[in-house]
């Protein structure tokens, strides 16, 4: 949040709207209102984490900026996008509203999105609860429980999503840690040993793509064992 200025305006709104798509907020000490929708503004462009800004400019020390919008009243606020307006509302309007003009200008900054970067089990619980299909949330929730020892839960909770690679790797090591198999260990003899046995062995290949899908497919492992058990089956 940035206070803007008659001899700012210019570069800190039309030429960062460019870059960024700009709130500004046009209010005056004076108003009450104005004293209430501030905080919520802040709040719900702060969410966005940098995708949208927020300028505030006091009217009555910048009376060429209210001109220049053809302010009548306010709190009256605007969005600026390409140095052009966009959007605009006059009045305080409760979060929800702040909000959904906010997400309008930045779709992806959302509210799911900046529970899920705050990354704790409150905001992930909360981030499920606004969006029940959301695997990223799902996931991280589902490993955090996996990490606080919480099996049947994290088991629990991404079986609706146990389709998606992520989840499947979720899932895989709470199969492990079941069995008594740690991921912290010599991997690397692990997965050597069951590909020598794989050969004629559906359990030894199972265990090997158990423990495949737990590393996930970002572990480089995942892409090599697997060429090479299907080098050795085919």
């Amino acid at each position: 949040m940035i206070d803007v200025t008659d001899a700012t305006f210019a570069s800190a709104v039309i030429e960062r709207s460019k870059s960024v798509p700009v709130v500004v907020d046009l209010w005056a000490e004076w108003c009450g209102p104005c004293k209430t929708l501030g905080p919520i503004l802040e709040k719900v462009v702060g969410e966005t984490n940098g995708a949208v800004e927020l300028a505030k400019v006091d009217v009555d020390a910048n009376p060429q900026v209210s001109q220049a919008f053809g302010v009548q009243s306010i709190p009256a606020v605007f969005a600026l996008r390409e140095g052009k307006i966009v959007d605009s509302f006059v009045g305080a309007l409760p979060e929800s509203a702040v909000r959904e003009f906010v997400e309008k200008l930045a779709p992806g900054a959302s509210q799911v999105d900046h529970l899920l970067a705050e990354g704790d089990e409150a905001s992930l619980r909360s981030a499920l609860e606004l969006d029940e299909s959301n695997v990223e949330a799902a996931v991280a929730l589902g490993e955090l429980l996996r990490t606080s020892d919480r099996l049947d839960e994290a088991e629990s909770l991404l079986a609706p999503f146990e389709h998606t690679v992520a989840a499947k790797t979720v899932l895989a090591r709470i199969r492990l840690e079941r069995s008594g198999v740690s991921l912290d260990t010599d991997v690397e003899l692990t997965l050597e040993h069951l590909l020598e046995q794989s050969g004629g062995n559906a359990q030894a290949r199972a265990s090997l793509l158990e423990m495949l899908d737990a590393l996930g497919p970002d572990d480089p492992r995942y892409v090599t064992f697997r060429r090479r058990l299907a080098s050795r089956l085919y």
